[in-house]
């Protein structure tokens, strides 16, 4: 019997993990692939405080060894299934179960596909989801970024560093990402901005050779690009839980600020919750304070 099992090892799972043992709770932190979660993609965070400049690799591997100082395990297994024995919760995963007396999701988010005709098997031929883990193959080509947030921008600017052009397509007049990156990109003379368009279209032989872009009078432009980066969104990993916890229309886990769902002993923290602002500080934020609600739910 575990006190806590916390779903997910980004910022906010790890930093529930670290409340939670402050607190003298034993923890386990479940998650598929590793530590860290979107973030350690990030090449460079300048707005979490204190930390002026850090790789996101950097950030989230202080927070995983700060983690596991403090006595949290650490395992890289999947969550299928939480069951709700009432006081106690099962998490379900392909390697065994495990009980505890509460459970924090803090699962994130995935990459939202363009959902064009042809992108699935163009990925890794020309289509990636992360700039930072394969722009270096595009050192000197032409390439685009699809998208309006953050994580656009981001990509934008890391490629104008190495590409010889970048094309940002958004389908809107004015992006929704910070705007001191947006005018950092608006000042190199490597990119382009292409607003007001959607991408309709892949051309390719065996990998990607160009893409049509159309605007919102109709009119169709092809550009020639080796690789283009999507950053259209994220898609919530809610959806194995959904029997026990409340979804909106989108798939976020429907909570308070105090991060209780509709099933007690059960929590969310980070992106996958509904919330107005997603940005890493307010993900540890989630972790802290659901890790402090289940820590008052077990003593209770």
């Amino acid at each position: 019997m575990t006190d806590i099992i916390i779903i997910g090892a980004g910022p906010a799972g790890l930093t529930a993990a670290i409340y939670a043992r402050r607190a003298s709770k034993s923890v386990l932190v479940l998650d598929a692939m590793s530590y860290g979660g979107q973030i350690i993609n990030t090449p460079h965070i300048e707005n979490y405080p204190v930390a002026a400049h850090i790789s996101g690799f950097d950030f989230a591997t202080k927070v995983y060894e700060q983690a596991k100082a403090l006595g949290a395990e650490i395992k890289f297994q999947k969550a299928l299934e939480i069951r709700d024995n009432g006081d106690t919760k099962t998490v379900v995963t392909a390697k065994g179960e495990y009980e505890a007396k509460a459970v924090i999701i803090a699962t994130g988010s995935k990459n939202r596909p363009l959902g064009v005709d042809g992108e699935k098997k163009l990925v890794g031929r020309g289509i990636s989801y992360c700039a930072t883990c394969d722009g270096a193959f595009f050192r000197g080509k032409t390439v685009a970024v699809v998208g309006g947030g953050n994580t656009a921008l981001e990509d934008a600017l890391y490629m104008a560093d190495i590409a010889e052009k970048v094309y940002l397509i958004h389908r809107r007049d004015a992006f929704r990402g910070e705007e001191a990156t947006a005018e950092k990109l608006q000042a190199r003379g490597n990119v382009e901005f292409v607003l007001n368009s959607q991408v309709t279209k892949l051309n390719a032989d065996k990998r990607l050779q160009s893409i049509e872009v159309t605007d919102k009078q109709g009119n169709v432009r092809t550009l020639e690009v080796s690789g283009l980066f999507v950053a259209v969104g994220r898609i919530p990993e809610n959806q194995p839980f959904a029997p026990l916890i409340e979804l909106d229309g989108a798939g976020y886990a429907v909570a308070a600020e105090n991060c209780r769902t509709k099933t007690k002993g059960i929590f969310v923290a980070g992106d996958n919750r509904v919330k107005d602002v997603r940005q890493l500080v307010t993900a540890t934020a989630d972790g802290a304070v659901a890790a402090t609600e289940a820590v008052h739910y077990i003593n209770s």
